[in-house]
């Protein structure tokens, strides 16, 4: 039996492509081994959103072309898209192929068996108007499960160089993603989570179907219990959307929505569409939809230009929005992008010291908005055993708005509904107990 072993680098999308890429070897009757092991094929799926992506990208590859000589080594994804030639200069890569065309790798991996000719298959990705339809049936987490419904995006933001590796923003067809969700639904897995490169932007490139469409269709998915967004922007929040998150019992009260900066002058320097007064009013009326939410977000910190009195602005905004936790990143050069070539280049010490700043901020804000739900009781899908607990006896998982739960509970409880009340707040992990377990929808007795 021939095998593939695969490495990820990078964001959940590319985690998505890669499972997605695995049906296709499985289907000829491959079996997976661990990358660390001898394989057939090598398949290295490539990050390119900052220089370090494209350095970790290139060891990969040369560890793979180490361990085994003979194997056929693949490269997709980012980096393989945006820079073709500079991977087939390695010695030993086989396939470069990059974000498009990927049903067609398994006639190229045959192709190469006969010739042993190292193939390009990159296009020009800006010319791609169509959403790579590839299916991803089952997850190694059982309780969740994500569904690509969007690729590319049309932002342009001077820091990011996503659009040249993944091209303009293209939506799935919508009845292709009812169909997938019903068979996730069947699958067993009662969320999903719905992810794309610019998630927010699906139905941009549709006739009159927008996300606010699509979510009240999967909302009418039977056994469907939670609809996640992995990522969202403020401006795509619209009357639609509110009404969505308002009136959908299934929507998870949960948004993750990226600031980048809290300064209008960052914010046009970086083309961000939305001023800060914009985006401070829009999670208000989030918040008047869906009380309770939990908004989420990325900062980037030291962007070029900006100042001690900017850092502070930003830092003021984002504890006046009290998001329930951020993501926080120095800014790092990326070869290719405007900003990379700004003269105003933020000092690393400093850009290390606004970090610390924020990350202490966020810790802060987390504890207090885990702290509002202590004594009341949220529903949570227990993913794993608690590891922490040294006699064992406890569970993990995720409430609807994302606090992280740990409470007592045995492993057949994986993946189903529970009721558990919040006993203690923490930064990244709280205390519940658990109540009951609803599985079907049904209510169960009190455990």
């Amino acid at each position: 039996m021939p095998s593939v072993a695969f490495y990820t680098l990078g964001c959940k999308v590319n985690f998505y492509d890669t499972e997605a890429i695995w049906q296709y070897f499985k289907n000829e009757g491959y079996d997976q081994v661990d990358f660390e092991q001898t394989a057939d094929v090598y398949l290295i799926n490539t990050c390119h959103v900052t220089n370090t992506g494209d350095k970790k990208s290139r060891q990969m590859i040369r560890r793979a072309v180490r361990r085994n000589p003979e194997a056929i080594v693949a490269v997709t994804g980012c980096y393989a898209q945006t820079s073709p030639a500079e991977i087939l200069d390695i010695p030993g890569v086989d396939l470069v192929i990059g974000n498009q065309d990927r049903e067609k790798i398994m006639d190229f991996i045959h192709d190469i068996e006969k010739t042993r000719q190292p193939i390009n298959a990159v296009r020009n990705i800006m010319k791609t108007r169509v959403f790579e339809e590839m299916d991803v049936p089952d997850f190694a987490e059982r309780t969740r499960a994500f569904l690509k419904i969007q690729d590319g995006c049309n932002n342009f933001c001077t820091f990011c160089i996503i659009p040249w590796s993944r091209g303009l923003s293209r939506s799935r067809d919508p009845k292709s993603i009812i169909k997938q969700a019903h068979q996730l639904v069947g699958a067993g897995y009662k969320e999903i989570v719905l992810t794309g490169i610019h998630t927010g932007g699906y139905g941009d490139d549709l006739e009159d179907y927008r996300l606010s469409d699509l979510l009240w269709d999967l909302d009418r998915v039977d056994g469907l219990e939670r609809i996640r967004i992995s990522s969202i922007e403020a401006s795509q929040i619209d009357e639609k959307m509110l009404d969505v998150l308002n009136r959908s019992s299934k929507m998870c009260r949960h948004l993750h929505i990226p600031l980048q900066a809290g300064d209008d002058t960052v914010l046009k320097r970086m083309r961000r569409k939305y001023t800060t007064e914009e985006f401070y009013n829009k999670m208000g009326l989030i918040r008047q939809a869906m009380p309770d939410v939990g908004i989420t977000t990325d900062v980037i910190v030291g962007f070029p230009g900006e100042t001690d009195e900017m850092f502070r602005n930003g830092y003021d905004l984002m504890k006046a929005i009290q998001f329930s936790e951020m993501h926080v990143f120095p800014y790092s050069k990326r070869t290719g992008t405007p900003a990379a070539r700004m003269e105003d280049q933020v000092d690393e010490e400093v850009k290390n010291a606004r970090v610390h700043d924020l990350i202490d901020l966020s810790e802060q804000l987390q504890l207090a908005y885990a702290e509002r739900f202590v004594g009341q009781i949220l529903n949570v899908i227990p993913e794993r055993e608690y590891k922490g607990a040294p006699k064992g006896g406890k569970m993990q998982g995720y409430s609807d708005n994302y606090l992280q739960l740990v409470f007592n509970g045995s492993p057949d409880l994986e993946g189903k509904l529970c009721r558990v009340k919040v006993t203690k707040a923490g930064v990244n992990e709280c205390e519940g107990e658990l109540l009951s377990v609803m599985d079907h929808g049904l209510k169960a007795a009190v455990q």
